[in-house]
């Protein structure tokens, strides 16, 4: 697969967050913040070969989340590999964030999505609506609600 098929197909959403990017960082890291408005997760440490999962409940559906971390540097970039167990498929999430005085750039990627399986719960929309409102409503609310 060629890198421009991965950016065809990936999901992109950016918002900019009324917090330093430190406040930011920590969201997306801290498993005690990420359990407010993220998922619930057991555990999570932002070091590349972690494994994490969690489950998510939707539309009577339950879709068990395997995650292993692929890079993480401090208040720049974080990634995980996104698969769901028992399914085909692997996908790569990034965040990414860029300070901007007291204000911070989130761009969330999601590569991959097409090798999951081609039913309606795995459709491109799903995934365009989720990120949307995790990072747009979810964590804007949380740090800007505790900044």
């Amino acid at each position: 697969m060629t890198t421009k098929i991965d950016l065809a197909e990936a999901v992109v959403v950016e918002r900019t967050l009324n917090v330093p990017v430190e406040q930011v960082w920590k969201a997306l890291t801290d498993v005690d913040q990420m359990r407010e408005w993220y998922f619930d997760l057991k555990e999570f440490k932002p070091k590349p070969g972690f494994e994490f999962e969690f489950v998510v409940e939707h539309e009577g559906n339950k879709y068990h989340h395997l995650c292993r971390i692929t890079e993480a540097v401090p208040e720049e970039k974080i990634a995980y590999t996104w698969r769901y167990k028992g399914e085909p498929g692997e996908s790569l999430v990034t965040f990414e964030l860029s300070g901007e005085g007291e204000k911070t750039r989130v761009k969330v990627t999601h590569t991959g999505i097409e090798t999951f399986p081609k039913t309606p719960a795995y459709a491109r929309k799903n995934f365009e609506a989720g990120w949307t409102a995790i990072i747009g409503t979810e964590l804007k609310q949380f740090v800007e609600r505790k900044a």
